[in-house]
């Protein structure tokens, strides 16, 4: 009996000194609760994306799966939640932006987006809406740039950095226009002020602004991704609107630190790509102009690439630099 009790503890006590991910190798994964790290706050499309994917990945996963909100500065500091984890089991959600743009307009990171970071999966592609306090009197494209001209006028955006910031600044920068730029710690927030009238304009995601397009509280002008929203064919893209090659398309993506063994991504990457393909889930993202892609992690990594190239010399073009 004392050669099974030390037996069974020394098992017992090389289990506990597995290396992060061994039982990952075994098909054991996971082993405690996943906790999903959004980098915006609530009523971010990642978020939306994020509680309508947990009941289905809870259910698979065999565990709690707990959707956890950590915004600010872009997406930087729900990354740096998600690398100071690094446990297999914390998982980042944001827009691509945080992988493509943030290295080119943060040098002093302390730590390398596109580098530290592997992709699980890109979610859902969506475009920012360019959209107008009625006060302000202007329903098109050269409407605003007219009224930009004649006085100063500002535009609100989820952040610095994010994806209608950027958005608006290229659309700018195309246009040869001034506006000042007025940044907020989600899209949520800035909707809020738009709405009120305290900012007269915003670039923001369309599955924020799009009901109260709807409820004609605000005025649509573009949507800066290559393609009309299903949900309002009759709002023009930008390129239609009078900025002629202009395209800025996002995309919603899970990502883990690079250290993660490929078979937990892999494993994860499935389970969502099967809960995204339910009609219920793909009805609820098509209402909120959401595309779903669920594409697999050598796919994420190829287009996260291009498009941390294509913004790089966005970011160039406009001089744009946050620290």
């Amino acid at each position: 009996m004392r050669f099974i009790a030390r037996t069974l503890t020394a098992a017992l006590g090389a289990a506990a000194m597995l290396p992060i991910g061994a039982a990952a190798a075994d098909g054991a994964w996971p082993t405690k609760p996943v906790r999903l790290v959004v980098a915006f706050p609530a009523g971010a499309p990642g978020d939306i994306v994020s509680r309508l994917l947990q009941p289905s990945l809870q259910k698979a996963l065999g565990q709690p799966v707990v959707v956890d909100n950590k915004p600010g500065a872009g997406g930087n500091i729900g990354m740096q939640e998600v690398l100071r984890a690094n446990d297999s089991h914390t998982v980042l959600v944001g827009p691509d932006t945080m992988l493509t743009i943030n290295p080119h307009l943060y040098k002093k990171l302390s730590f390398k987006p596109m580098e530290d970071f592997a992709p699980v999966t890109q979610l859902a592609s969506f475009s920012q809406e360019l959209v107008c306090h009625p006060s302000v009197g202007v329903k098109t494209l050269p409407d605003l740039l007219a009224a930009a001209k004649k006085a100063p006028m500002s535009y609100a955006s989820g952040g610095p950095g994010v994806p209608g910031h950027m958005a608006m600044e290229m659309l700018l920068s195309t246009t040869g226009a001034n506006m000042q730029h007025v940044a907020y710690r989600g899209p949520s927030p800035a909707m809020q002020d738009v709405l009120g009238g305290v900012v007269p304009c915003g670039f923001l995601a369309s599955p924020v602004v799009g009901p109260l397009i709807k409820d004609g509280k605000l005025v649509p002008i573009l949507v800066s991704g290559s393609k009309r929203l299903a949900s309002q064919p009759s709002v023009p893209t930008a390129a239609e609107a009078g900025a002629k090659g202009y395209d800025a398309t996002f995309t919603e993506m899970m990502a883990m630190p690079r250290s993660t063994p490929p078979a937990v991504i892999d494993r994860l990457q499935a389970e969502v790509a099967k809960a995204m393909a339910a009609p219920e889930v793909r009805e609820r993202l098509a209402i909120l102009d959401l595309d779903p892609l669920a594409n697999t992690p050598k796919e994420a990594a190829q287009r996260l690439r291009a498009e941390s190239d294509r913004w790089a010399k966005v970011a160039e073009r406009i001089n744009l630099q946050l620290d």
